[in-house]
C-alpha cells in the first residue's frame, strides 16, 4: 500500500497559558509568562515554590461531581482538551467507522495526585479503605481509555510512556498508523498533572528544578544563568486523519505531519549523551522520513528545558545536523512561558508548531537576559517574529535517553 498523507484537522489545549488553543496561542505570541507561585498547596516548606499551573480549571463544573471524582487531574485535562479538538475537527461520530478510529494518548507519570492521596488515606485508615477507583484512575493508559470510551473509538487505544517524549511518540505513532493504512482517524496527544507535593519534592531533590522565587528568572532556556526546568501541567490533543478521509468529509486542514524520528541515547538515566548523537539522529530520521531537505526547515521548537546540560547539547545536535543552515533557521523554547509539561510537553509544542506554520509566526523564548555562548543559535530572544515557515520541527528529549522529533508542513498542493 502506498504511504498516505496525514493531516491535522482539529486541536485542543489546556495549559498554564489558557484553557483552549486560541487563548494559549495568543499568550505564546505575546510572550506571556504562565509561570507563577504555586496555589494548589502550601509551598512554604519547599525549596521550589513556582510552577506553570493550569488556572481557572473547575472539573466539577465541566464534568459534574461524580464523574470528576472518578478521574485524576491528568485525565480531566485530557478529556477537556480532546473535547475541544473533536469539536474543532467537526468529526461526525455517527458515520465514523469505529474500528478505523484510534487513540494514541500519553502521559509521562499519570495519576500521581491520586497515588499520593490514596497512600495517605491508607496510612491513616488502613489499606482496605482506599478507593476502589484508585487503580483505574491512576494508571497512565486511562486517559487514552477514557477518551476511547467517550467517543466510541474502537481501533487501537494506547499510551506510549517515554518520559518527556511521551506525547511526541504518541503523535508520531498515530501518524505512522494512519500513513500505513491501519486507521483513518486518530486522537493523539498527552496530558500531565504532576504539580503535587510528591512530584515537586521528587524533581527538586534531583536538583532538576530552578529554585528561584522569581517567575521571570526561572524558566530561562539558552540563558547563561539557567539553573533548571520549571514544572508545568496540562494537556493538548491533535486530531489526525488521512488526507483522503479529511477531504472526503470536507474537513478544514491545519497542516500535515510529514516526518517522525525516534531514537534512544542508551547513555544515562537522566543525562543526555554529551555529544547529542541521539537528538541528532532523531532529527535526521524525521527529515529522511519526510523526504525533506535540511534547508527547508525554518523553525525548530526545541526541547529547551532550561537545564544546563539539555540546552547546550541540543544546540550542538542542531548545529551538527544543519551545519551552515543552523545560523539562519529560527529556534525557540516555549517552555520559557508554559513551563515543562513533562509527558504532555510534546503535544502542546506540536500544537504550537502547527499554529506557527498557519500564522507564519515564530514564538519567542522569553526570560533571556544573557544568552549562553554555548547556545549560539537564533533562539528568538524575548520577542516573537513574523516569518514564513516551510517546515517546522518539534523536539522532545526525555529521561532514559528517549528522543522524538516531528516534522510539520502546511497542506501541500500535490
Amino acid at each position: 500500500m502506498d504511504k498516505r498523507r496525514v493531516v491535522i484537522t482539529g486541536m485542543g489545549a489546556v495549559t498554564p497559558l489558557g484553557l483552549d488553543v486560541k487563548t494559549t496561542w495568543e499568550a505564546i505570541k505575546a510572550g506571556k509568562n504562565g509561570i507563577d507561585v504555586i496555589q494548589r498547596f502550601d509551598v512554604e516548606d519547599f525549596d521550589v515554590k513556582i510552577a506553570g499551573e493550569v488556572k481557572g480549571f473547575d472539573p466539577v463544573a465541566i464534568f459534574g461531581k461524580k464523574k470528576a471524582r472518578r478521574m485524576d487531574r491528568f485525565t480531566q485535562f485530557a478529556l477537556m482538551a480532546t473535547d475541544e479538538a473533536i469539536k474543532d475537527a467537526d468529526v461526525n461520530l455517527e458515520t465514523l467507522d469505529p474500528y478505523r478510529a484510534s487513540v494514541f494518548y500519553s502521559s509521562g507519570i499519570g495519576g500521581l495526585e491520586t497515588i499520593a492521596e490514596q497512600e495517605d488515606k491508607a496510612k491513616a485508615r488502613g489499606y482496605n479503605r482506599i478507593s476502589p477507583f484508585f487503580i483505574p484512575t491512576s494508571i497512565i493508559n486511562i486517559a487514552a481509555g477514557n477518551i476511547a470510551i467517550e467517543y466510541g473509538f474502537k481501533g487501537m487505544a494506547t499510551a506510549s510512556v517515554t518520559a518527556c517524549a511521551s506525547a511526541t511518540n504518541a503523535i508520531g505513532d498515530a501518524f505512522r498508523s494512519i500513513r500505513d493504512g491501519y486507521h483513518d482517524v486518530a486522537i493523539s496527544g498527552g496530558a500531565e498533572a504532576s504539580i503535587t507535593k510528591l512530584g515537586l519534592g521528587g524533581f527538586s531533590v534531583m536538583q532538576a528544578l530552578a529554585k528561584t522565587d522569581d517567575p521571570n528568572q526561572a524558566s530561562m532556556p539558552f540563558d547563561k544563568n539557567r539553573s533548571g526546568f520549571v514544572m508545568g501541567e496540562g494537556a493538548a490533543t491533535l486530531i489526525l486523519e488521512s488526507y483522503e478521509h479529511a477531504k472526503k468529509r470536507g474537513a478544514k486542514i491545519y497542516g500535515e505531519i510529514v516526518g517522525y524520528g525516534a531514537t534512544c541515547d542508551a547513555y544515562h538515566m537522566t543525562s543526555p549523551d554529551p555529544e547529542g548523537r541521539g537528538a541528532y539522529q532523531c532529527m535526521k530520521q524525521a527529515l529522511l522520513d519526510g523526504h525533506l531537505d535540511l534547508n527547508t526547515v525554518d523553525y525548530i521548537n526545541a526541547h529547551g528545558t532550561s537545564t544546563p546540560l539539555n540546552d547546550k547539547i541540543e544546540t550542538k545536535a542542531i548545529k551538527d545536523l544543519f551545519m551552515d543552515h543552523a545560523s539562519t533557521l529560527s529556534v525557540s523554547s516555549t517552555k520559557s512561558m508554559s513551563g515543562h509539561l513533562l509527558g504532555a510537553s510534546g503535544a502542546l509544542e506540536a500544537v504550537i508548531c502547527v499554529m506557527a506554520l498557519k500564522d507564519g509566526f515564530v514564538p519567542p523564548t522569553i526570560n533571556i537576559k544573557e544568552q549562553d555562548p554555548e547556545c549560539d543559535l537564533d533562539v528568538t530572544a524575548n520577542e516573537g517574529k513574523t516569518k514564513p515557515i516551510r517546515v517546522a520541527l518539534s523536539n522532545s528529549l526525555g529521561f532514559g535517553g528517549h528522543n522524538a522529533t516531528l516534522a510539520f508542513m502546511k497542506e501541500r498542493e500535490i
